[in-house]
């Protein structure tokens, strides 16, 4: 049996952090968004007790250290089901180690697809709990749409959905590690906070304006001098036209929300020109599960 899905990725449109637990998990308050743009996964299930994973990409893991790999194994694991071997192949084009989740919506588009396969019924909250198991982002990745996260992620709120909008993702040409970020951001210092209550005003009113201007992310307040091109990919989608722009989750992809597609268009091919890791996409509400 196999089945074929798509893996969709997300956007931060704010990030906050509240405090750090003593577990050294730290409270976030986010609002959260899927876009189209997304990976193909194709699952197959044979006799066997593997899980064999292939991608497109030659410099990505396919043994256990995948999240998508460990996603697999959580569900035989955590359901206490007789083994099978699960075959995986993922198409990527998310963009890999760029804040939008493609490793997390790669393991949730295996949970849910493993759901359906094996035949196991389990509802949104049951997989979601299976999810956060493998990663903070995937109980969001496995239902998706417009949503506020609480705490490391896995408390989700259904908002109403942002307003349909072109949105332009640009990668600058390094990465970051989420690890060194967490490092630096220390809660009683932050000195820019999104306006969370505001931007849900808007998403109420339907007024992408009052979102987008509301957008921050509070780990664009701790990257390093060299980092700051983030700032740079920022100011050129504003001045492209973009209602507001932000970077999401921890970097260093930059995002800009444009109601106009020529618009869009246009700061697409500028900054596609200067950074191959560039899309043109739009704000997505799958229905996940």
């Amino acid at each position: 049996m196999e089945l074929r899905t798509q893996a969709y990725g997300k956007l931060n449109l704010s990030l906050d952090i509240l405090r750090r637990q003593p577990s050294g998990y730290h409270d976030m308050k986010m609002v959260m968004e899927t876009v189209a743009l997304c990976d193909d996964v194709h699952i197959a299930i044979s006799d066997g007790d593997r899980v064999r994973l292939s991608t497109n990409l030659h410099y990505l893991p396919v043994d256990d250290s995948n999240i998508a790999a460990e996603a697999a194994e959580a569900f035989f694991r955590e359901l206490d089901l007789p083994r099978k071997q699960v075959t995986i192949h993922i198409h990527k084009r998310l963009p890999v180690s760029a804040g939008v989740a493609g490793g997390s919506a790669n393991a949730a588009a295996v949970l849910r697809g493993l759901n359906q396969l094996m035949g196991t019924g389990l509802s949104k909250e049951e997989l979601m709990r299976v999810g956060l198991l493998v990663g903070s982002d995937v109980p969001y990745c496995i239902v998706g749409g417009t949503a506020l996260a609480e705490g490391r992620g896995e408390r989700l709120t259904p908002l109403t959905s942002l307003p349909p909008c072109h949105i332009v993702i640009c990668k600058p040409k390094f990465s970051i590690s989420t690890a060194s970020l967490f490092g630096r951001i220390d809660c009683s210092k932050i000195r820019y906070r999104p306006d969370t209550a505001g931007l849900i005003a808007g998403l109420d009113s339907q007024n992408l304006d009052q979102v987008a201007v509301r957008m921050y992310n509070v780990f664009e307040d701790v990257l390093d001098p060299k980092q700051k091109e983030v700032t740079v990919i920022k100011r050129a989608l504003i001045d492209a036209g973009a209602r507001g722009a932000a970077m999401t989750g921890t970097g260093p992809s930059v995002f800009g929300l444009f109601e106009n597609e020529h618009m869009a268009r246009t700061a697409y091919e500028q900054l596609k020109s200067r950074y191959p890791e560039t899309f043109l996409t739009k704000n997505y509400s799958p229905l996940l599960v």
